[in-house]
């Protein structure tokens, strides 16, 4: 028996069709899982960023640090939900990927506006 067949059981050049689409969905939910990851990323970043910025009061600041434990603790959640499905090495790869390619700029605007027109702000975002 070929050690191809024996240790590959799920390799495209051994199975056939209905396992390459079980692959490829496999490979477009793993990169939706990842994007999701990504954008709880950019979102920490951001929160944790106005959570540090002295242009925001003090209820608001300990508004959004209650906001910021919030995603990291989903943030945490989906890397584990990643793993469970796709397994270990592929969540630790997408979040390996995550921190090294997701950035916010430094000199992006940080200011949510003020309270009276925060609101209008959030709906824009869809917070």
């Amino acid at each position: 028996m070929s050690t191809l067949i024996q240790y590959s059981p799920l390799h495209t050049a051994v199975s056939g069709p209905a396992s390459r689409y079980v692959l490829e969905t496999r490979e477009a939910l793993l990169t939706y899982d990842t994007e999701e990851l990504a954008a709880l990323r950019f979102s920490i970043i951001l929160t944790a960023r106005w959570e540090a910025s002295e242009s925001e009061d003090l209820d608001r600041r300990t508004e959004l640090r209650e906001e910021l434990a919030l995603l990291r603790k989903h943030y945490g959640d989906m890397i584990d939900e990643i793993a469970m499905t796709f397994g270990v090495d592929q969540a630790i790869k997408a979040k390996e990927e995550v921190e090294r390619t997701v950035i916010v700029p430094r000199n992006m605007e940080l200011t949510m506006g003020t309270s009276s027109n925060r609101e209008g702000v959030e709906n824009d975002f869809g917070l």
